[in-house]
């Protein structure tokens, strides 16, 4: 028994010390992510270019046709000229026609390099904070999800597993990591000061196969939700960018400088929409898990529980999200402030309920 409790003590240990590791490597993670948007920022010609050829941004193959450059040179005065030939595509409100961006390096070889460093060190902290959460589900040999510390160690984890697979699948989402990787830090951040919980077993409630079939659902569906909103939010602003230049408007140099270098709104917008509808699904599953286990542990289905009210408020606005989608009066930005309401109730739903709400999810301890 005691040779037992040393060993889980020495686990627990050994967690706190990966996750401290994963923060660090984080850490070094976000400084390559900002050095390949402050060398992409230098590369104006390199972007002009990449946007000017891309045949593979969103519908820009579909305006160009097979026969035409992508630039034009004009000689004027012995001076060579590049002009910008007319990109058609449908956009997602369908007034505007637009190439996605080079990306973050903005066409930079260097930055291109910060950006690849910046991932392999993502990928060694992700696989650290890992092995972190796993040392930390021996040392209570149970599903290292019995309280928010636990909860939130584990979020991370799978928001990071979530982006990779996505660069693995070769999709277009490496924008997507300074912003990640900032949520991440402070998300570990408030985990192991606020939030931390040392090693203990469960309440009886919690003593269920079900732990591990509702509690996963949820950290998953909450990894991608949050993915989804970084989406949408970049939708907002790269919107607002399009709509000005659209207009004749000048957006600022820090604006244009960032914001040229982003996938077209209609890319953002399409992207928020597939990764939201794609999870959807699983989230009702959640709730209909949930709802099993409560039957189970409570000898009721449903009591409108504060956890189970917020859980059926966040579903609500996630279906009303994807109908506004789908309905054509409300694509586009409507659709998109859906959304983030929506993913507002999740985080609400977590946050708000477990630390200032009482009811029968009480047990996920702050601290």
């Amino acid at each position: 028994m005691i040779f037992a409790a040393a060993t889980n003590e020495n686990l627990a240990n050994i967690s706190n010390t990966l996750i401290y590791s994963a923060m660090a490597v984080y850490t070094l993670a976000f400084f390559a992510y900002i050095a390949e948007w402050l060398f992409g920022s230098r590369s104006k010609v390199g972007r002009t270019a990449a946007a000017l050829t891309a045949g593979s941004g969103a519908g820009a193959g579909a305006a160009k046709k097979a026969d035409e450059p992508a630039v034009t040179v004009r000689n004027a005065g012995g001076t060579s000229v590049l002009e910008r030939p007319k990109v058609v595509v449908r956009a997602a409100a369908g007034a505007r026609d637009v190439p996605d961006g080079p990306g973050a390096h903005g066409g930079d070889e260097q930055g291109d390099l910060y950006g690849r460093i910046a991932v392999s060190l993502t990928v060694v902290a992700f696989l650290v904070e890992f092995g972190g959460v796993l040392a930390r589900a021996l040392s209570v040999q149970r599903a290292p999800w019995g309280n928010m510390y636990e909860f939130n160690i584990t979020f991370s984890t799978v928001a990071v597993g979530v982006y990779l697979s996505l660069l693995a699948l070769k999709k277009n989402v490496r924008w997507l990591g300074l912003p990640l990787i900032t949520s991440v830090l402070l998300d570990l951040g408030l985990a192991v000061t606020v939030l931390y919980t040392a090693s203990d077993q469960l309440v009886p409630a919690l003593h269920s196969y079900w732990l591990y079939i509702h509690v996963s659902t949820a950290i998953f569906c909450g990894a991608v939700f949050y993915v989804g909103a970084v989406g949408t939010i970049m939708y907002l602003f790269k919107d607002g960018y399009e709509s000005k230049l659209a207009s004749g408007g000048r957006p600022g140099r820090f604006a244009g400088s960032v914001l040229e270098r982003l996938p077209s709104s209609a890319s953002l917008d399409k992207f928020s929409y597939r990764v939201n509808a794609a999870v959807f699904p699983l989230w009702t599953f959640t709730i209909i898990a949930g709802a099993i286990w409560a039957g189970d542990a409570w000898g009721r289905y449903w009591g409108w529980d504060p956890k189970e009210t917020w859980s059926f408020i966040t579903w609500v606005a996630y279906a009303c999200y994807l109908h506004a989608r789908a309905t054509a009066g409300w694509k586009g930005r409507k659709a998109a402030y859906i959304a983030l309401i929506a993913f507002a109730c999740w985080l609400f739903n977590y946050y708000g309920v477990n630390i200032f709400v009482s009811g029968k999810h009480s047990y996920a301890d702050v601290g």
